[in-house]
């Protein structure tokens, strides 16, 4: 059993939920005081079901991933990029900068540097909660998550053996079966559709559509929104930049309903010109402040910390690591003394939907994909990554720590199958804790 699972049922249930009471707070402290209406919502969607529990707790694992020993983990392996909030359901569709519709991993909001291990075995609980929620059987879920780290075993060695090789990707000519399916769907869509579901044209002009979720904003905050976004065209790589009429603004609303990670984040959508004057060409931005990331809070090195000038940079500088064909428009920029994140609200992604694989034999191939992307996700960057924190070929690394994969597949599994376990019990802690009032200023029982 996974030390740190041993460590949580030694000191009891009582302890457990004064310390998930205790992480939440130091976690989201500042959020939840400014905006506890979001934060009561977001708890309200955690408590619905385990996996969900699990989706907005990445700060709980990582403050039990302190306390978890890694045989994997040196002075290299111990250090590279990870995406911090590995789960299954952060995997979909975007189109790269090259023009490519690809499959890959589609959340970066908590992507730091930390042990490759942690991203494994987080992704692997996930299978095992979300498999047994399908009330598939222990054996299955072992051979699940057996596939899952194979599968990425298999992609970093072949990294090894081809140095430079940045092309792999999954992408409509490398997959079958569900994921291949994800991308066609991903094809049909288009950009005027999700024009069409954002904005309305008025006067031979697109603007954004007033409603749910939208806010109007007062002068000045508009003019101080439009000098942030200014600031953040300096931030786009050399390499990937349009026309400079391409970023004429022509609306900026505020924006709030996000899911269970950004809950409380503020944010603004940005809508802009685009390649040409063409309305059907106008791209929406968002623009979201960043967070601290969850593996921060063990990954305590100043050298590190120091190296990011703010969230939002730290947000863009760690998708460039983590992806080989970055979004053209990812970039970042400072709000009131506040980093935020800027990136395209693509119309090409497509979420992997996991409601229809109920059986192993639907999900393991897609285990298969997943382990692939992850491996990826770890040894290929993008050429205009500008970070210099990881200066090794991470497959190297990696692969020179995995001398038996047996033993590597033996204990992300036995982690996985504890961890989950402890998850269940965690949620119904958590269900309890905020139902009786025990989270600061997040009572359950207040009116929303």
């Amino acid at each position: 059993m996974a030390r740190a699972v041993e460590r949580i049922r030694e000191r009891g249930e009582q302890a457990r939920e004064k310390e998930i009471v205790e992480v939440l707070v130091d976690a989201f402290d500042e959020l939840m005081r400014a905006n506890p209406v979001a934060f009561r919502r977001k708890f309200r969607k955690m408590a619905a079901e385990p996996f969900a529990f699990y989706r907005g707790t990445a700060c709980l694992f990582y403050a039990d991933m302190a306390h978890e020993d890694d045989p994997w983990a040196d002075e290299r392996t111990s250090r590279v990029w990870i995406q911090g909030d590995l789960h299954a359901e952060n995997f979909g569709t975007y189109m790269d900068s090259s023009g490519t519709l690809v499959f890959d991993v589609n959340d970066f909001d908590e992507a730091y540097l930390g042990c490759f291990t942690w991203d494994l075995k987080r992704l692997a609980a996930s299978v095992a909660l979300m498999a047994w929620s399908k009330a598939i059987s222990d054996r299955d879920i072992a051979a699940l998550i057996g596939t899952f780290v194979r599968a990425y075993v298999r992609q970093v060695r072949a990294f090894v053996a081809n140095p430079g090789d940045e092309m792999v990707r999954l992408h409509l000519d490398s997959t079958e079966g569900v994921i291949h399916d994800v991308l066609l769907r991903a094809r049909l869509r288009t950009r005027i559709d999700l024009l069409d579901s954002m904005t309305a044209v008025e006067a031979y002009e697109r603007r954004f559509t007033r409603g749910m979720g939208v806010r109007e904003l007062g002068d000045d905050e508009r003019t101080r929104v439009t000098s942030a976004f200014e600031s953040y065209l300096d931030t786009i790589p050399r390499g990937k930049r349009f026309g400079r009429n391409t970023y004429h603004v022509k609306d900026i609303v505020g924006r709030s309903g996000f899911g269970i990670g950004s809950a409380g984040l503020p944010a603004y959508n940005v809508l802009v010109e685009g390649n040409t004057q063409a309305l059907e060409n106008d791209v929406v931005l968002s623009m979201k402040q960043g967070n601290v990331p969850a593996p921060s809070r063990i990954v305590d090195e100043r050298r590190i910390r120091d190296y990011f000038e703010h969230e939002g940079h730290r947000t863009a500088v760690s998708q460039r690591a983590l992806q080989a064909h970055a979004d053209p428009w990812l970039g970042h920029t400072e709000l009131g003394g506040v980093g935020f994140v800027v990136a395209e609200l693509s119309p090409y992604t497509n979420d992997l939907d996991w409601s229809e694989l109920t059986e192993p034999a639907d999900m393991d191939p897609v285990l298969e994909y997943l382990g692939r992307a992850t491996a990826k996700t770890h040894c290929v960057s993008d050429s205009d990554s500008e970070q210099s924190l990881v200066d090794f070929q991470v497959e190297e690394a990696i692969a020179a720590v995995i001398d038996d994969e047996d033993r590597l597949v033996e204990a992300v599994t036995s982690f996985a199958m504890a961890y989950a376990v402890q998850t269940r019990a965690d949620h119904r802690l958590f269900v309890d804790a905020f139902r009786g009032g025990q989270i600061p200023g997040i009572s359950s029982a207040d009116p929303v």
